[in-house]
C-alpha cells in the first residue's frame, strides 16, 4: 500500500462482506419457500419480500465491493491521495443507511415494485446523492493524475455510466411497457456495459499487481472490452425488449451480442497465465489469483455459454421467466461480478494490513466450497428449468402443479445453498482474521 488513504477502502470491504453473508441467509430463506409447504414466515416475509431483498442486497454489496475497490486502485493509479477521505466516509455511511433502510422497508411493505429497482423514491435520490459524491471524489482525485492510464479512463467511463442509467429507474412511468423499456436500461446495460467496464479495469489492475507482467500485456485486452461494450453489450439489451413488444429481431441481436462479452476477460486472464508460466514468476498472494481465474472461467459459463443457450430465440421463448432464467442469472452474476469483488478483497485487505505473504489454508477452504456447491446450486435451477419447461411450458400443465414435479431439485438446490453458506461464513472468517504466512 502506497497511499495512506487506501485504507479508506477496508471500511468498504467490511461493510461489503456483511450485507454479502446477509444476502445468502435470505437466499436461503427464500429457497427454503420452495421445499416446504409450511411457512412459518408467510406473514411476516412472503416470497416477494424475500426474494426482493436477496436481490438488492446483491446490487449494495457489490457496488460498495466496487467502490471499496475504487477507492484502492484509484490512488495509485493517479499517483496521489483520495481528494476528500471525509466524503469517502460519508458516502459510505449514507449508502450503509440506504440499504439497511431498504431492507427494513421491503418488511414493511415499503417498496417501488419493479425488480431490482424497488426501492422508493426518496431512497433512489438517496443512492443518486451517494453516487454524486463518490464520482466528484474519484474524479477530483484522477484530475491529480500526470499520466492518464487504460485503467483509469476505463474505471471512470464506467463508473459515470454506472451512474447515469440509474436515473432511467429513478422515474415512475404509466405506461408499464415504457417503463419496462427504460429498466432494462438500468437492469441489462448495468451488466453489460458499466460493470463491464469497471469489473475489467479492476480485474486488469489487479492481474498486473499480482503478477507482474507487463502492463502492454493486461491493457491490450482493455480496448477489445471497450469495443464489445459500445457494441454488443449495448445490441445484447434487445434480449429483453422482445418481451415487452417491440419488433421481433431485438430477440435474434440480443443473445448473439450477449454471448461475446465474456471473451475478452478470459482471453486476458488466460494471456497472463501464460506469462507467468513463461517467466515462472512466484505469485505470493495466490487466493486473490484463484478468485480471478475462477471468476474468468465462471464467467465464461455463465454469462457466454448458459446466456447464449437461455437467450437463443427459439430456446428463449420457451424458457423465458423459468428457473432456467434464475440459473444463467445466478451463474453469470457469481462469476462476472461475486468471484471479482472477492478477489478485490483478498488483494486489497492483506496490502492494507501490510501482508506480503498471505496464508491460504482457510481461504482456499472457502474457495473450493462455495465454487463446489455453486455448481450444484446452478445445475439444480437449470434441471428445474428444464422440468418447469416441459410441464408447464410444453405440457400445459398449471403452475402449482409444476410446482410438485421440480421439489425434488429445489430441495438438491436448497442443500446445496446451504453447503454455499458454509463456504461464505469460512470466507467472512479468513477475511476478518487475515494474517501473514509462516514462509514470509
Amino acid at each position: 500500500m502506497k497511499y495512506e488513504t487506501q485504507r479508506i477502502a477496508y471500511n468498504y470491504f467490511v461493510v461489503a462482506t456483511l450485507f454479502f453473508g446477509l444476502q445468502v441467509l435470505f437466499g436461503l430463506i427464500t429457497g427454503a419457500k420452495y421445499v416446504w409447504d409450511y411457512d412459518p414466515l408467510i406473514n411476516v416475509l412472503p416470497f416477494n419480500t424475500a426474494r426482493a431483498i436477496h436481490l438488492n442486497l446483491l446490487l449494495i454489496w457489490l457496488i460498495m465491493a466496487f467502490m471499496g475497490g475504487t477507492y484502492y486502485i484509484v490512488p495509485e493509479e493517479a499517483q496521489a491521495e483520495i481528494y476528500s477521505p471525509k466524503l469517502a466516509s460519508f458516502q459510505l455511511i449514507l449508502f450503509t443507511l440506504i440499504g439497511l433502510a431498504a431492507v427494513v422497508g421491503f418488511i414493511l411493505g415499503w417498496s417501488w415494485g419493479m425488480p431490482f429497482l424497488e426501492q422508493p423514491t426518496i431512497l433512489k435520490i438517496g443512492i443518486v446523492i451517494v453516487a454524486i459524491v463518490f464520482l466528484f471524489n474519484v474524479f477530483m482525485t484522477m484530475m491529480k493524475t500526470k499520466k492518464w492510464t487504460i485503467i483509469q479512463g476505463m474505471l471512470l467511463g464506467g463508473l459515470v455510466t454506472l451512474g447515469g442509467l440509474f436515473l432511467a429507474g429513478v422515474f415512475f412511468i404509466k405506461n408499464i411497457s415504457t417503463q419496462y423499456y427504460f429498466w432494462a436500461w438500468v437492469v441489462h446495460l448495468w451488466a453489460e456495459a458499466s460493470w463491464a467496464l469497471i469489473s475489467s479495469a479492476l480485474m486488469a489492475f489487479i492481474l498486473i499487481k499480482i503478477t507482474g507482467v507487463e502492463r502492454t500485456n493486461v491493457e491490450k485486452w482493455l480496448y477489445i472490452e471497450i469495443g464489445l461494450v459500445l457494441f454488443t453489450g449495448i445490441i445484447a439489451t434487445g434480449h429483453h425488449y422482445y418481451w415487452i413488444g417491440v419488433p421481433t429481431y431485438w430477440l435474434w441481436f440480443g443473445p448473439i451480442s450477449s454471448s461475446l462479452a465474456p471473451l475478452p476477460i478470459i482471453l486476458m486472464v488466460m494471456d497472463t497465465l501464460r506469462a507467468v508460466k513463461e517467466r515462472k514468476i512466484e505469485i505470493e498472494n495466490k487466493p486473490a489469483l484463484y478468485w480471478i481465474v475462477g471468476s474468468a472461467v465462471m464467467h465464461f459459463f455463465g454469462a457466454g455459454i448458459w446466456g447464449f443457450a437461455h437467450s437463443w430465440p427459439q430456446i428463449n421463448k420457451w424458457t423465458h421467466g423459468t428457473q432456467f432464467t434464475a440459473s444463467h442469472a445466478h451463474f453469470a452474476f457469481f462469476g462476472a461480478y461475486v468471484m471479482l469483488s472477492l478477489a478485490i478483497v483478498y488483494f486489497a485487505v492483506p496490502q492494507i494490513k501490510g501482508l506480503k505473504f498471505v496464508s491460504g489454508k482457510l481461504s482456499f477452504k472457502a474457495f473450493w466450497i462455495m465454487n463446489f456447491f455453486f455448481v450444484l446450486m446452478v445445475l439444480s435451477f437449470t434441471i428445474a428449468g428444464v422440468v418447469q419447461v416441459y410441464f408447464q411450458r410444453l405440457m400445459g400443465i398449471d403452475y402449482l402443479t409444476t410446482q410438485g414435479f421440480m421439489r425434488l431439485w429445489f430441495t438438491v438446490l436448497w442443500i446445496s445453498a446451504c453447503g454455499f453458506m458454509v463456504g461464505v461464513l469460512l470466507y467472512i472468517m479468513d477475511v476478518f482474521s487475515l494474517r501473514e504466512s509462516k514462509n514470509a
